[in-house]
């Protein structure tokens, strides 16, 4: 997928001196990460900064520093296309296919979940809230793509050619661009980025750009399947998934010998006497559609008693605005593609509605190489039914839904593997996974990496000594900056910036967000 398609990401990093409570551990200042305020995102950039390590917390991105914090954090991600349900999986997808179909709630000791959510990184953590931008919107007039304004470079005593960029129109007020000589325009993303997310060749099978083979068994299959469709269905803003139930269906049928995927559960045909009808809907949190607006009050009173119950908020702390920021407010660009995607990227909610109530919400964000799970609330009246595992396993199912129409995406990033926290490494029981080398920032299979993490709770990963960051920074004077809402390359900031140099905490940003996002994205200077 193309970046820059639409307005670039702007930034504001802040640097990670300060260390702030763990979440994990409980150590008071122990956490130490670095951290930016986005102000906007693209997909893309978001893409290429979750694969060096960053995360985001509503619209605070930040990075642990991996060598220094109490528990290093290891982003991991699950091959959403190769996963294999495990015993434990399989059993929670069993329970809620019992429930469903014959009311069972039967409420056993669940040994398959550790933590009541699977997606805890930041919920016990304050630092995105002291972080917060206080630069005002008139500062970072967004930038649109309609036409160019022609700015001449200031730097004539270097005796470098003046030149002329195309710049996007602003809305407002203009926004000007400064181009250094031989400054591109913002990059695509790179080849070798691209090598990286390239997905696993799939076993021959089925065109599904072609009608399934029309078997008698599988006519009567199917239509038990429309039933199952009216009490487990999924949408993406109101709409059915016809295109993804193709896939369900063929996904679901049974194989001699084989293991039962996720779909052979989700997709079963179910008795006319069902006792609960389940829905899952994927609607739009930023910009928010019409779906999360009638949906924001029920979402929020599940938020607030999922936080008074499990994690033991005080009545008053679960608040709108705490809701808002965390779990709703997003930096993304919704983006659509010709080859992406229906619902488009950008962030949702996954909402799990049991006979029509809100019991569930899975906080993801659909991006070019794969879903990335960000949180998970539910009603606590429900934890039986250990829907943190469930929504898990569905949205890995939905991963491999997404990938019949982009190809490219393919993976489910699980936020942060902790192998120094016990109750966190359940995260390394979907497999195949791999886990990102904090220093060449490559990919590699969990297995690996375990018994590293035995060792020492900080390792690096890549195993080859002269392997080093591809990303790395190379030139910090095309690293992008938005100064006095002029967008210009560090070079020439550089000479223009009156006061003391900023340079050591640009190099800094520049190397944490590597090369190509430094030149794509706008870091604000004031």
């Amino acid at each position: 997928m193309a970046a820059g398609g639409g307005s670039p990401s702007i930034v504001e990093f802040f640097g990670g001196e300060d260390g702030y409570r763990c979440g994990y551990c409980r150590s008071d200042t122990g956490n130490l990460s670095h951290g930016m305020w986005a102000h906007s995102m693209t997909v893309q950039d978001y893409q290429d900064l979750i694969d060096r390590g960053w995360r985001r917390s509503g619209k605070y991105v930040y990075k642990p520093i991996m060598n220094q914090t109490c528990c290093p954090q290891y982003t991991i991600r699950c091959q959403a296309l190769h996963f294999q349900a495990s015993k434990s999986h399989k059993k929670v997808l069993k329970k809620m296919l019992k429930f469903i179909t014959k009311g069972d709630v039967s409420k056993v000791a669940s040994e398959e979940e550790p933590m009541d959510s699977h997606i805890e990184d930041v919920a016990t953590c304050d630092f995105p809230y002291k972080s917060e931008s206080q630069v005002s919107q008139s500062e970072l007039t967004p930038l649109a793509v309609d036409q160019a304004e022609k700015v001449e470079n200031e730097d004539k005593d270097s005796g470098e050619t003046k030149e002329e960029g195309d710049v996007p129109k602003v809305e407002s007020d203009s926004v000007h661009i400064c181009a250094d000589k031989d400054t591109p325009v913002p990059a695509e993303p790179s080849h070798s980025a691209k090598a990286v997310h390239a997905p696993p060749k799939p076993g021959k099978g089925a065109d599904l750009s072609k009608p399934l083979c029309r078997k008698a068994k599988d006519i009567r299959k199917e239509r038990k399947l429309q039933k199952l469709l009216q009490n487990q269905t999924g949408t993406v803003e109101g709409s059915q998934l016809q295109g993804d139930q193709a896939f369900l269906l063929q996904n679901s049928k049974s194989k001699t010998n084989q293991p039962k995927n996720i779909e052979d559960f989700v997709c079963v045909p179910l008795p006319d006497d069902t006792r609960h009808k389940l829905e899952v809907r994927v609607v739009r949190s930023s910009p928010p559609s019409s779906q999360f607006k009638a949906t924001f009050q029920e979402s929020y009173q599940v938020y607030k008693r999922y936080q008074m119950v499990i994690h033991k908020d005080p009545p008053d702390k679960p608040t709108i605005n705490q809701f808002t920021r965390f779990l709703c407010d997003s930096p993304l660009e919704a983006e659509d593609a010709p080859n992406g995607p229906e619902c488009g990227y950008g962030s949702f909610h996954q909402q799990y509605w049991l006979d029509g109530k809100i019991i569930a919400v899975g906080v993801i964000d659909i991006l070019p190489y794969c879903v990335s799970s960000v949180y998970l609330y539910y009603d606590p009246d429900f934890s039986f039914l250990s829907l943190g595992v469930y929504s898990a396993l569905r949205e890995i199912a939905f991963t491999r839904q997404l990938c019949v129409k982009a190809p490219d995406l393919c993976f489910y990033y699980m936020g942060f593997y902790i192998h120094s926290c016990p109750k966190m490494r359940y995260k390394g029981q979907y497999r195949p996974s791999d886990l990102l080398c904090p220093e060449t920032y490559v990919w590699t299979p969990i297995e690996q990496c375990l018994p590293l993490l035995e060792r020492s709770k900080y390792s690096r990963f890549n195993q080859d000594a002269k392997a080093v960051d591809e990303g790395r920074l190379k030139e910090l004077g095309r690293v992008r900056v938005l100064h006095k809402r002029t967008v210009m390359p560090y070079s020439v900031y550089k000479k223009r910036r009156k006061g003391p140099s900023d340079e050591a905490s640009v190099q800094q940003y520049a190397s944490l967000v590597g090369q190509t996002c430094s030149e794509r994205m706008l870091l604000f200077r004031s």
